[in-house]
């Protein structure tokens, strides 16, 4: 009896849509759901006639398979990934490939990976990119651990992939857990990204009144600029969406954005290593105190202010102005989460290429941009380039555009708009372009109260100061 090509556990809306794509691109693929209902409704529609093979359990689903095995889990992050491969394990033969494609914490993956290898199994950590649309018709994938296991699925991820000029929207990542980290990097970016966008929607919105149809038009528009992006276009689509009333659905929206981690683990493991990624740190928080709605209703009606909200200058001149701030502050939100990955790649030996990864983005994923092949060319040019800012492109885009971005904020400011992620990025710029700053008073203050020392400008050494008379 011939045995499938390829085993997926999980069919929620992601493990539905990757388990048609690897049919569709000629594997025969087994599948496997905790509730048998499930699988039963998948194989009654979607799968119906296709080269989909139902099982009901996991050493179902491990008898129907070709060896090296080969089974993509599909599960919540956490505990529920650690139970299947659990119940995996005694399954299994030496040789045989698992591989994690959810959302997993970095860290939980290197230690699952080491108790696999430990008794001869395989385990790749693949980030997954590009949501419903993209797991059915190309994703943008993240493959990373053993590289004799990535060469086992090459050939079924480069088929799944989403499809760009240079080639599959997939490249090997790296060892171990290389693939769960750049996953977490992208959707670091990706808060930003989304972050950055809503700020310019809030300027546009609040400040110039604009409603859902001229909101349309215009990030339409600059979806034909520099700023062409996947969330870009969907935003503009977003505002088409009428509700049963006839008023734009977004408006009916709760102002409460939910987060699933991957963020918050960016912002931590940026602090762990020493990198400054103050666009991420901003969109996040940006969501954490948009879920305190009942106290932002109660402040709004005691913390009233002289602003307006109100933008009362020259209409085009502003929305052009919103746009550039818009390019330049995405532009760091990207030069910070590249400089983290290469700060990852060599303090945890995964030896990331930023070219390749920039690469992999193009297509499938949320975060594709116009601007990605820009900055795969720009690693490709110079493989060790510290910041993407310094790169000569991006460095004359920014100071061309500087002027309108530093408008847009401190109108923002005056108006009482708030734009966290905006005022992030143009710090970071700022302070990065800095020779001197002011962290030579923060020194002589702590080595004042803790005699914490301090080095100086003039001369080697270490030095401590008694800084009061006794």
């Amino acid at each position: 009896m011939s045995k499938q090509s390829f085993g997926l556990i999980g069919l929620g809306v992601m493990g539905e849509n990757l388990a048609l794509n690897i049919e569709r691109n000629g594997f025969p693929i087994a599948v496997y759901n905790r509730s048998r209902e499930k699988t039963d409704n998948f194989m009654a529609t979607r799968a119906q006639g296709k080269n989909v093979k139902p099982t009901y359990s996991l050493k179902e689903l491990v008898e129907s398979l070709e060896r090296p095995r080969k089974i993509l889990i599909m599960v919540k992050a956490g505990a529920p990934v650690d139970a299947v491969i659990e119940e995996l394990k005694p399954l299994l033969e030496p040789g045989d490939i698992l591989i994690d494609g959810g959302n997993s914490l970095y860290t939980d993956t290197d230690r699952r990976a080491a108790a696999l290898e430990a008794v001869g199994l395989q385990f790749i950590s693949m980030g997954v990119s590009g949501g419903e649309e993209g797991a059915l018709n190309g994703p943008s994938l993240m493959p990373g651990g053993q590289k004799s296991a990535y060469a086992a699925i090459e050939p079924i991820v480069t088929k799944i992939a989403a499809q760009v000029d240079d080639g599959p929207c997939v490249t090997y990542i790296g060892p171990g857990s290389a693939g769960h980290y750049v996953k977490m990097v992208h959707n670091g970016i990706e808060y930003g990204d989304m972050q950055l966008i809503a700020e310019a929607y809030d300027l546009l919105k609040t400040g110039l009144g604009m409603g859902a149809s001229e909101l349309h038009d215009t990030f339409a528009a600059w979806n034909q600029t520099e700023l062409s992006s996947f969330l870009i276009e969907i935003t503009a689509d977003i505002f088409t969406k009428m509700d049963e009333d006839g008023t734009p659905l977004v408006e009916k929206i709760l102002d409460k954005a939910g987060q699933k981690g991957t963020g918050k683990w960016t912002v931590e493991s940026a602090f762990d290593l020493g990198v400054p990624i103050p666009t991420m740190i901003a969109a996040v928080t940006a969501r954490v105190i948009s879920s305190y709605k009942e106290d932002r209703v109660a402040a709004s009606k005691v913390l009233t202010s002289y602003t307006t909200g109100k933008y009362e200058g020259d209409r085009q001149e502003f929305i052009a102005a919103i746009r550039d701030a818009l390019y330049c502050s995405k532009i760091c939100s990207y030069a910070q989460g590249m400089a983290l990955l290469a700060t990852a790649g060599r303090e945890m030996h995964y030896n990331f290429n930023l070219s390749e990864i920039a690469r992999i983005w193009k297509g499938g994923c949320i975060i594709r941009a116009g601007f990605l092949n820009l900055i795969k060319e720009a690693f490709q040019r110079n493989p060790h380039l510290p910041n993407l800012l310094l790169d000569d492109h991006f460095k004359n885009s920014i100071l061309s555009k500087e002027k309108a971005w530093r408008q847009v904020v401190m109108t923002a400011a005056q108006i009482g708009i708030p734009v966290p992620a905006f005022s992030a990025s143009l710090d970071y710029f700022d302070s990065y372009r800095r020779d001197r700053l002011p962290q030579n008073l923060t020194q002589a203050q702590r080595d004042y109260f803790g005699a914490h020392t301090y080095e100086r400008i003039d001369r080697e050494g270490v030095f401590h100061t008694e800084w009061t008379k006794k």
